[in-house]
Order: C-alpha cells, then structure tokens, then sequence
C-alpha cells in the first residue's frame, strides 16, 4: 500500500471514460495537477474487451487509474437496456481493475453510485448499508455490476495489497451529461424538457412520476475536486460516499430548474411513471472527516449545466 499522502504530481494518469460527463470533468480538475494524461478511446481499447485492455495497459503502464467509465442513463435507460447495463458494467470493472494489478498500476480509484444500496435502507445512506436489503427493481442490473467492482477492489487490496479504493458518488450533474430525451437522468431531461417548453411556448411541462422522491444533486466538477482529494489523503477498505448531504423533492428541484431555464408555464406530474427509490440521500460524514465539502451551490450548479446545455446542443 502506497503511504500518504499520495503523490500526483508526475505520475501517469488513466482516466478511463474521458469522454464521459464524470470522466472528462476529472480530465479538467487533472490539469492543475501536473501529471501526464492517458486516455483511450473505444478504437484504442475497448474497455469490454480484456485481450485489447490488457495489450493497452501493458503498453501505456499508467501509474494511476481513475475507473470512470461506465454504461449509464436514466430510470428508463436502466429499466429498458437490463443485459446491456449488466454485461457493459461488469466487463469493463473486471478488464480495468484486474489489468491495472498485472501491469502495476500504483493506486486506482473505481467509481461506484448510490444505486448500489438497497431501495429501503435507512437515510441517509450509510456506506456500511450496501448488501443490508433488495435492490431498486428499476437499476438492478446496474447496481449488481457496480457492486461486483467494489467487491473486485476489496478482493485486490484483500489477497494483493493493491492499493485500489472505492468511492460512491451521488446523483450528477453538469457539463457532458446526456440529454436524450428518453435515456437521460433527471437533471438533463428537466433542463431539455424546460429549455424547449420555453422555446416554444408550452403553457405545461409534465414531469415523471409523483414529485415526490426525495434526491441529492452534486455537480459534476465538485465530484471531480473531491476524488482527487481522496486519490491523495485516502487509503482503506471502506467506500467513501461522495455528495453535498443535502436533498430536495423532484418537485421542488423542478421548480429551480425551471426558473433557471426562465420557464413560466405550469409543471405538472404524469403518475403512471416510475418514482424509482422514494428517497436517496448519502451520509457524507466520512468524506467531511476527510477534509472535503462541496462548494457549488444547486442554483449556481444548475445555472452553469444550462450554460452548458446551451453551448453543448447548438
């Protein structure tokens, strides 16, 4: 295990899924870091393909790995593509952990979701609540491949002494989300769905499900400053929950979202949608004992994801 804190400062860095909303906001935060990037497109290795990830790690070596790639959407993209989301996601946790360890990688960091805990568990969520209940039916496929990379970082410090952690981030949002209107989370959906409302004059905007789960929201870049924070200063078996522990209903997220949009019309709520899990909330009491808090606010964070809505869909 490497001590702490850990350096950066020029090492060769993997960031996997660059082009991703998480991955490419790592990408921005790396730069003040002085280290040499490496990234990888699907043509220089696709990610679900051990022999091609094996050939690139044994030739790039990189000395740390931020394991951001994943196949991800919304309620409905999770619900709908089950074998892809399973299939996608354990493939590319098994491929990048395990050739990390081969090739020598110094440290890794897998990147988890709060889907993993169960749909009941006591709020907040406590990182010790993981495996305790059943699943959200709606991501579970999901939800299984990313436990099984937790339990795959455990199972290498464990009989290795690899120095591989795991963090768990809340719900994002921000610059490089996904804006399909079918497959996207909640927080570009609500600014697309808005946005053109207002382009043309909609009196109502329907939004899924009752408004009443509760969620927590954490822009993307905080999410980024906050794993370079414990790349450096964390080393340990225990996931570390990443968010702002604050929530808000979908309702009343709807409503910033709307007046950040500058959208006047009405919102109403189409009940024959899913709610998925009635409250997601995680205790990041772990995370402030290790010196980080998030520093955007929703109202700022969401004015800068539609900032870059505007200039990422022209």
């Amino acid at each position: 295990m490497a001590s702490l804190p850990f350096e950066l400062k020029g090492k060769t860095v993997y960031v996997a899924g660059h082009r991703g909303m998480v991955g490419s906001a790592l990408v921005r935060r790396l730069a003040g870091e002085n280290v040499k990037l490496l990234t990888a497109t699907r043509d220089d290795a696709d990610l679900r393909d051990q022999a091609a990830v094996n050939r690139w790690f044994a030739a790039k070596r990189p000395q740390v790995v931020f394991l951001a790639a994943a196949k991800v959407g919304g309620i409905v993209a999770n619900n709908t593509l089950r074998a892809e989301f399973l299939y996608d996601n354990l493939a590319i946790a098994t491929n990048v952990i395990h050739a990390a360890h081969v090739h020598g990688a110094e440290k890794l960091m897998f990147l988890g979701s709060s889907c993993i805990y169960p749909k009941l568990a006591p709020q907040p969520l406590r990182e010790d609540s993981m495996l305790t209940g059943p699943l959200e039916p709606t991501n579970e496929p999901y939800a299984i491949a990313k436990i099984a990379g937790i339990k795959m970082v455990e199972a290498y410090r464990s009989q290795y002494g690899a120095d591989f952690i795991n963090v768990m981030p809340t719900n994002l949002y921000g610059r490089g989300d996904n804006y399909h209107p079918e497959y996207s989370h909640v927080v570009a959906a609500l600014i697309r769905r808005f946005h053109e409302a207002k382009m043309s004059g909609a009196s109502e905007v329907v939004v899924w499900g009752t408004g009443t789960p509760r969620r927590e929201f954490l822009y993307v870049d905080d999410l980024a400053d906050a794993c370079i924070h414990l790349m450096k200063t964390y080393s340990g078996d225990g996931l570390v929950n990443i968010g702002t522990g604050e929530d808000i209903t979908i309702a009343e997220f709807a409503r910033v979202v709307a007046a950040t949009v500058g959208y006047t019309g009405e919102i109403g709520f189409d009940t024959s949608r899913p709610d998925g899990t009635p409250r997601k909330l995680l205790d990041v009491s772990r995370l402030a004992k290790l010196g980080w808090r998030a520093s955007t606010s929703l109202e700022e964070g969401i004015g800068l994801a539609y900032q870059a809505f505007l200039s990422e869909t022209k």
